[in-house]
């Protein structure tokens, strides 16, 4: 997998780099970036990612909004996994009723939370045996798992 753009005039912190690996994979697979960290008073969407109507019509036949967990190995909390609290959901889906607030013409368009797991090390001989390795600089991020619809608030 050839690695992503990274920004030159900052310096990007360790999760802005698995968003970026995150949101080049599902661009891969159709998707198109919609928004990146967008924020609001109640919280941050890593990943807006919208999938496009494939009839001639335009417009999205669904939205993501993806969070992006990004971690070093030997981590408490099984890659991120266990950071995604009811709570965290909650946050998420109330910051995301806002999002689609402030854009009314995907009021109607199906919706959906993933969740991605990165992983990352820094450069060692050989590469991490994953196909959706990229290498970043001097570290090596791994996607380990994506989960579609990984929650919904009538869980």
């Amino acid at each position: 997998m050839t690695g992503p753009q990274l920004p030159t005039h900052l310096p990007v912190k360790t999760g802005t780099l698995g968003e970026l690996v995150v949101a080049q994979w599902l661009e891969q697979r159709g998707w198109q970036l919609l928004d990146r960290q967008w924020r609001c008073r109640w919280g941050e969407l890593d990943l807006v990612m919208g999938y496009p109507r494939q009839e001639a019509a335009s417009g999205l036949a669904a939205i993501a909004f993806v969070e992006v967990k990004t971690r070093r190995g030997h981590n408490w909390d099984s890659n991120g996994a266990l950071a995604i609290t009811p709570q965290k959901q909650a946050k998420l889906w109330k910051t995301a009723q806002y999002y689609l607030g402030q854009h009314p013409s995907w009021a109607e368009v199906p919706c959906q939370f993933d969740v991605a797991l990165v992983r990352c090390q820094t450069t060692v001989t050989s590469p991490p045996k994953m196909s959706n390795s990229v290498l970043l600089g001097d570290t090596w991020f791994c996607l380990q798992d994506y989960i579609t619809h990984a929650f919904s608030l009538t869980d």
